[in-house]
């Protein structure tokens, strides 16, 4: 079925990240993977080609588009090539943090802040996971103490993507102890910071190039400028990007399912049993039938929550349905596609492998399934 949702600039869009990923990134992803992070500077760069910022003002040197379909065909093609380390960090530059900064800065925090997120010479991160705490987010351990003019932040946090080449990191922080919910507050931590450290690069499963880290807080002078929004209002604040977050998540789910579909129709009709092409047998054929079907069901709904969030109509409970049921198919998928690799299958330098590890972790971050069936019960009643 021939899809719709693009229009004429989504698709130009589109070629032109083609071929900034197949020539500046591609040929160095194993190294970066090898490494367990990916540069800074792909950041910049991406800034330089309008591949960041996206929905921040043209007067901040953005891209001026709230248009979530080009945050989709970014999604779409990172995974295409198999880069879903180095399209994780990108994503949550633009589709999770960057929105804090436009809904919460004040006209000061706005000019110091969003020329650098839209150029990608500050890269953002959200954190939110403690060690101790993880979806429960009333649970948070970490606290910011008033003192004056500043805010005196003690705790740490963990999990954090891009956590160790983020220059400015949202961080939720209890402002006042002694409260849960109405207790928390967002402030923005900056690289340099005196008693704000970074613990090792997490060594993860998969999504290697991706930069995952613990951030430790001693006595860090946060200046109150650096609260977004009001004290107290936190968990609210946390809430209001959760469709979005969830959203992009499924993008990157179909895309990494369908991209595994795409390498694994060309090692079937290539390699050879008995003779004859893995892709003559009728387990492959069904099975393969059954990857096509799942992944084009799933493309149908995420596409229809694409254009719902972009007319501002996509409930939480419908981003948590395509949260939930996207990762989960991309679970199954990447692990059936795999089977048919056979013995080359596990091996990393084949990107089925890679696939399948980077893909163990969508049905956790954002929300666990468990949690996403939680939001979908309750809106149906339950």
């Amino acid at each position: 079925m021939q899809r719709d949702i693009f229009e004429d600039e989504h698709l130009a869009f589109a070629d032109s990240v083609r071929s900034w990923i197949a020539r500046d990134l591609a040929p160095h992803h194993l190294e970066w993977e090898a490494a367990g992070i990916a540069p800074r500077s792909i950041f910049a760069d991406a800034g330089r080609h309008g591949f960041v910022g996206l929905a921040i003002p043209e007067e901040y040197g953005g891209g001026g588009s709230p248009d979530f379909r080009f945050n989709q065909v970014l999604a779409e093609e990172f995974a295409a090539a198999g880069l879903g380390g180095a399209g994780l960090g990108i994503s949550l530059h633009n589709d999770i943090v960057t929105p804090y900064f436009l809904e919460y800065c004040t006209d000061e925090q706005r000019r110091r802040w969003l020329p650098g997120i839209a150029a990608g010479e500050l890269i953002t991160a959200l954190a939110m996971t403690e060690p101790g705490a993880g979806s429960d987010i009333a649970g948070f351990a970490t606290t910011a103490i008033r003192d004056g003019e500043t805010y005196v932040v003690n705790g740490s946090k963990t999990f954090i993507t891009n956590g160790i080449n983020a220059d400015l990191v949202v961080v939720a922080v209890k402002t006042d102890p002694g409260q849960r919910h109405t207790g928390l507050s967002l402030l923005v931590l900056e690289r340099g910071m005196e008693g704000f450290e970074r613990g090792r690069n997490l060594d993860k499963l998969g999504l290697h190039s991706q930069d995952t880290a613990e951030l430790f807080f001693s006595d860090v002078r946060v200046p109150v400028a650096n609260r977004l929004g009001e004290e107290g209002q936190g968990f609210a604040y946390l809430s209001f990007n959760l469709a979005q977050e969830r959203l992009s998540i499924a993008v990157s789910a179909v895309a990494a399912a369908r991209a595994a579909l795409g390498w694994t129709l060309d090692y079937v009709t290539e390699r050879q049993a008995f003779g004859k092409p893995i892709a003559s047998f009728e387990n492959t054929k069904f099975r393969l039938a059954e990857v096509h079907t799942e992944v084009e069901v799933a493309q149908s709904y995420v596409d229809r929550c694409v254009l719902a969030h972009n007319a501002g109509q996509l409930t939480a409970a419908e981003a948590a349905t395509a949260k939930w049921w996207c990762t989960e198919m991309q679970k199954r998928t990447v692990d059936t596609c795999l089977q048919l690799f056979g013995g080359y299958g596990y091996m990393l330098e084949y990107p089925i492998a890679r696939a399948y590890a980077d893909a163990r972790i969508t049905t956790i971050y954002g929300g666990t399934t468990e949690i996403m069936k939680s939001i979908v019960a309750k809106s149906i009643g339950l």
